[in-house]
């Protein structure tokens, strides 16, 4: 049952959508072409629908236009440039080199530029050793542009009659990522699990939960729309967008250490308990994933009363047998809590949810949205060797041009030159450990493909059965392009050995020369790793750890704003809950390929794992705290309370002291003024539990000062010579 809900996810999902949309896009004008005997001419006209396709990124449909004209535009300039300096090779060796370079700059604007970049650099590349007269030369854009205007036909059309389709099949994506994140979660009621193991996972998991939330973020709130509209789908997906996000901080707030929780409760078997019922929460939430991407209503499957009896029922064994259940009645309250989330999002109907957001979240969405704007002062400070995206564009440049260079002066076929250089530009990224692991997947990609590609010409020689055959190669590739690459690899390859056998190619050699030339630009482009301009995560990590103490520090000072008294704004909060997630993840990126560079430019993975690890405990912690303080009363603050905030806070901010702003950094200002409160001498068991939550986060930022403090002192003993 669970398998064929995966499988119709599947298809219902905005992969198989794009796949789809891509396939109608690329290969309607190549039919109606060849039904018309314009072969060549269709070939042409689909390149430019899938040029103009894989610059159609997700977001919102705004900023997916403007990327797609903007494809178009530098496009058109780029052909032009390109095919007018072909007759020399020196020429096109330099212009290869300048174009290359600019383009892969464009990355410092935002992803969707760089994307526009990749594209405009691979239709250069398909273009490097075309001999074209004029008359060709104006033809052939002609019909590239022509098939990118398609595309784009296509694309901007499924929207204005779909407008909430992709905002719906990305929430849905973002749901699972948040299951799987709390399935993760689970994992620490298990005795048998490793608790720091499971941190680093966890970790993992986050980095893809806040991708696929800021992308739902980017098409919901890029305008008010979404809010005010008038149709129920929009504020529908508005409010379950906000109901996961909070569920997805609940489900971070961690109550005690795990370590303890787990030699203190392992013995009673008492854990596996909490472990089914969490395991069950997923469940639902994947039930709602399902529904949502499905276009319905989604319905309980699961009532958890007795569940959460049961857990109770057991707590109160414990009891009696005079064991301490304080932690273990705190975490059933954090999923009661969830569950809460789970009902609320259940309860809506076309009937209750029109006036559900609260008028300050109308007027503050599009704060919560990422600006990314095209900012050429961004693009000059980047020309910099101690920028990886400047260290990057050289390295490509000068790869591409010089490939390029010496393939021509030892007569390399054209088609192999155009191969090695489109596997170069794919593979290399700014990374070592990306360049490495896109390297393989493709290598294994095109030898698998390759394979079949060639079993298919051999043995099928009907044209008809191997057209369908090559559509629907081409829409299984597409769509699987962002699941799994190599899979994804394997389809293309025998899509392109197929088109190429419609030229009249001859298929073994063009099998043995497209493996050929992918193993060779997959060996310049992991060399060139090594030795050009490298850019090591190591070199790197310093600002993302100085980014994320900031935006923990801003997020624990809300308590000082709570405890003095004052209602804390919810849009305050969430934007501090925001910086913090998107801090998180952009850690947790870069000690992930810090773990798959080379084991001896490893130097400092050690300490970063325990920063990660316990950046990740304090943010949790935090959490559990504004949430605790938040529903406190008043009377539950006391002068102690304030004693340990500003410990806790002093700690941070001396991590941070530690690691030098940059030029372009906005100023820190730590807090300077906190409440005065009366002391007391009996606390009640709400105080008690806020007193135990802030003595515990004035140990971790402790604990964070010193692995930072660990940190520098490491740097410095291992680079003496690398300012700080």
């Amino acid at each position: 049952m669970e398998r064929t809900k995966e499988i119709s996810h599947f298809f219902y999902s905005q992969y198989f959508a794009e796949g789809l949309k891509f396939t109608l896009g690329c290969i309607i004008p190549l039919l109606i072409c060849i039904y018309l005997g314009y072969l060549h001419e269709g070939t042409l006209i689909s390149f430019g629908a899938l040029l103009i396709g894989l610059s159609d990124t997700p977001g919102a449909p705004s900023h997916r236009r403007l990327g797609m004209l903007s494809t178009v535009g530098i496009g058109m300039l780029t052909y032009l440039i390109i095919v007018h300096v072909n007759f020399s090779v020196a020429l096109t060796t330099i212009i290869i080199a300048v174009l290359s370079f600019f383009f892969a700059m464009f990355a410092v604007f935002n992803a969707r530029a760089a994307t526009v970049g990749a594209m405009c650099t691979l239709l250069m590349l398909f273009n490097v050793q075309h001999e074209l007269t004029t008359e060709n030369n104006w033809l052939h854009l002609f019909l590239i542009v022509i098939g990118g205007l398609w595309y784009m036909f296509i694309s901007m059309s499924l929207v204005q009659i779909r407008p909430y389709r992709i905002a719906q099949q990305e929430l849905s994506e973002s749901i699972r990522y948040v299951a799987d994140y709390i399935r993760l979660k689970a994992n620490f009621y298990d005795p048998n699990v490793n608790i720091d193991s499971n941190y680093l996972k966890l970790i993992d998991k986050q980095v893809e939960v806040n991708n696929h939330q800021e992308s739902v973020r980017d098409i919901l709130f890029q305008s008010k729309r979404s809010i005010k509209d008038t149709t129920k789908i929009g504020r529908y997906l508005t409010l379950v967008f906000s109901d996961i996000v909070d569920l997805f901080e609940q489900s971070m707030t961690t109550q005690y250490d795990y370590n303890i929780i787990k030699s203190t409760y392992g013995q009673y078997g008492i854990l596996i308990h909490f472990k089914h019922v969490i395991l069950k929460v997923t469940s639902e939430l994947d039930n709602i994933a399902y529904a949502i991407n499905a276009n319905k209503m989604p319905r309980p499957t699961y009532t958890f009363e007795s569940d959460i009896n049961r857990l109770r029922d057991a707590i109160e064994e414990l009891d009696k047998k005079g064991v301490n259940t304080i932690p273990l009645k705190k975490v059933v309250i954090n999923i009661r809590s969830i569950i809460t989330y789970l009902e609320n999002i259940y309860s809506y109907s076309s009937s209750n949810f029109g006036s559900g957001i609260p008028k300050e979240e109308i007027d503050s969405a599009s704060q919560f949205v990422t600006r990314d704007q095209i900012d050429w002062k961004k693009f000059r400070s980047n020309l910099s060797l101690a920028s990886s995206m400047f260290r990057h564009a050289l390295r490509l440049a000068i790869v591409l041009s010089g490939t390029y260079l010496v393939l021509n002066l030892v007569d390399f076929s054209t088609n192999g030159i155009y191969w090695t250089l489109l596997t170069i530009m794919v593979i290399l990224k700014p990374g070592f450990g990306l360049t490495q692991e896109r390297n393989l997947q493709r290598l294994i990609g095109t030898l698998v493909g390759g394979i079949i590609g060639a079993a298919v010409i051999f043995f099928i020689a009907d044209i008809n059965t191997r057209f369908i055959l090559l559509i629907c190669f081409f829409l299984a590739g597409y769509s699987l392009f962002r699941i799994n690459y190599i899979v994804a690899v394997m389809f293309i390859t025998p899509y392109v050995l197929i088109m190429l056998s419609f030229h009249g190619t001859n298929s073994l050699e063009m099998v043995a020369e497209r493996v050929i030339d992918t193993f060779l630009g997959g060996a310049i482009a992991f060399l060139s790793s090594y030795v050009i301009f490298p850019n090591w995560e190591n070199t790197q990590f310093r600002d993302n750890v100085r980014s994320l103490l900031i935006a923990n520090y801003k997020y624990l000072s809300q308590a000082v704003q709570i405890l003095s008294g004052n209602e804390l704004r919810v849009t305050d909060y969430k934007l501090a809950r925001k910086e913090v997630y998107i801090a998180s993840a952009n850690m947790g990126s870069t000690f992930q390929r810090m773990l798959t560079e080379p084991k001896w430019r490893q130097k400092y993975t050690k300490e970063v794992n325990r920063f990660v690890i316990l950046d990740h405990v304090l943010s949790s912690h935090s959490a559990n705290l504004l949430t605790q303080v938040n529903q406190a009363d008043i009377s539950s603050y006391h002068a102690e309370h304030i004693k340990l905030l500003k410990k806790a806070l002093s700690e941070l901010n001396k991590a941070i002291t530690l690691i030098p702003a940059n030029d372009d950094e906005e100023t820190f200002e730590p807090k300077e003024e906190f409440p005065n409160l009366n002391s007391v001498t009996q606390e009640s068991e709400e105080s008690k539990l806020i007193t135990e939550q802030l003595q515990f986060l004035s140990k971790i930022s402790g604990d964070l000062q010193k692995i930072t403090q660990e940190l520098v002192n490491r740097v410095a003993e291992l680079e003496p010579d690398k300012k700080e």
